[in-house]
């Protein structure tokens, strides 16, 4: 048992509450959560829960949902004829723009016409396709086939997701040698539909008046990937440990700060909808904030197994980009439970989950987690299980983020600041 904490988050903090919203979340009727029904029902099962554990709605709000639109996207049609030659399907790619075009060579405004040869850096012309603010024609030397191929998986297989709707333009990219299009004939549709998502978000108002219009955020991600093709004949992607873990970890310290009834600043849980599909959640709740009044976001994502430190131990993506890693073992005795810099610099962790769009405000916004990447077989996958989670572990780990925060939520300690904008 831990011994840092105080008697009450050992009884608040449990692992038969962890097992509980971890088991509703992760559960077959949520249908793994994706961007669509299973999201609504764990929505509303998240704000019974934040009701449950004495939270507020945001300052003039009506109910714990906040709610906005995004703009789902899908390449649905492409025909192409190159020089007189048909091109196929699998060497084209369309970007989901406007509903449908048509180009031709001869037309008045034909699109730009950009040619990736072989032998150079893909980082501009990526840049240059991404980026681009009108019709555009890219023809990509095989080369650079892997990239190619991989736009080819993605923009075929999925939605794309925005908080705008689509540029009202369109781009195409073709995987062939010919470095002229002295002739062509393009035409492509894309479907587009609002749909309606929504963060799930409460607040434990500020108990000090010297700070209460200061802000500490305990967040993590509801969403999931949904159905996926079967695997032994499960075809649901259930996220137990991305991220009904994390989100459980939330509702548990929503639990022990209620109870406490003494944090000074003000504290802001939230439930984000949409990280896996371009964290859109996370963005528009970002838009909503006076960053200036955010002392720190604790993100937590994925920690229902044990590091690879070993047990009672996590790490804390961007350790080095501000002193909140520090300030969290500050609180905790290193004896009991270790906060580590992230072990896997290669795959980009700190900008791959939703405390990224805070960060880039400047607000000190790091995620604390405890996966094994990439050794984690179960990631992204239907086997994401809860039969895989540790939650006595899982347990030690929202207790010493809870002791980790003390001084935050105190208003003893503030963490450095980012650069807005942060790389």
């Amino acid at each position: 048992m831990l011994v840092f904490l105080p008697a009450t988050a050992q009884s608040v903090v449990s692992e038969r509450a962890l097992r509980r919203v971890v088991g509703e979340l992760a559960g077959d009727a949520m249908r793994g959560r994706s961007v669509g029904d299973g999201s609504v029902l764990a929505a509303r099962y998240l704000e019974k829960q934040f009701q449950r554990a004495g939270l507020q709605p945001l300052p003039g709000a009506a109910s714990f949902a906040q709610e906005f639109t995004v703009y789902q996207s899908r390449s649905q049609e492409l025909t192409v004829s190159l020089n007189g030659q048909p091109i196929d399907h699998s060497h084209s790619v369309l970007l989901p723009g406007q509903p449908s075009f048509s180009w031709t060579a001869t037309q008045a405004r034909p699109p730009r016409l950009l040619v990736v040869p072989a032998g150079v850096p893909l980082r501009p012309y990526v840049d240059s396709v991404f980026k681009a603010q009108q019709d555009l024609l890219v023809l990509v030397h095989p080369d650079h086939s892997r990239w190619f191929n991989s736009l080819v998986a993605h923009y075929w297989s999925n939605s794309q997701y925005s908080l705008t709707p689509p540029d009202p333009f369109s781009v195409v990219l073709l995987l062939t040698t010919d470095t002229k299009a002295t002739s062509f004939s393009v035409s492509g549709r894309t479907s587009v539909r609002p749909v309606q998502l929504r963060n799930v978000v409460g607040v434990l108002p500020g108990r000090d008046p010297a700070h209460r219009n200061e802000q500490v955020i305990f967040s993590a991600h509801y969403d999931h990937l949904g159905i996926r093709p079967a695997v032994q004949g499960d075809s649901i992607a259930n996220g137990a440990d991305d991220d009904a873990s994390g989100t459980a970890a939330v509702v548990a310290l929503a639990r022990y700060y209620h109870k406490r009834h003494d944090n000074a600043r003000t504290l802001v849980f939230v439930a984000f909808t949409a990280e896996e599909v371009g964290g859109f959640g996370a963005e528009y709740f970002s838009r909503q904030l006076q960053p200036r009044q955010v002392a720190a976001m604790l993100n937590i994502e994925m920690i229902g197994t044990p590091a690879k430190f070993g047990l009672r131990s996590a790490f804390v993506t961007g350790f080095e980009k501000s002193d909140l890693g520090a300030i969290l073992q500050r609180n905790v005795p290193a004896t009991a439970f270790r906060f580590e810099p992230d072990p896997y610099p290669d795959q980009y962790l700190f900008y791959r989950s939703d405390n990224y769009k805070l960060a880039q405000l400047g607000i000190p916004a790091h995620t604390i987690s405890t996966v094994q990447l990439p050794s984690a077989t179960y990631y992204h996958t239907v086997d994401d299980e809860i039969a895989n989670l540790n939650f006595s572990n899982m347990r030690a780990v929202v207790q010493a983020i809870a002791a980790g925060a003390a001084s935050l939520v105190s208003g003893q300690s503030t963490p450095t600041r980012l650069a807005p904008g942060t790389p």
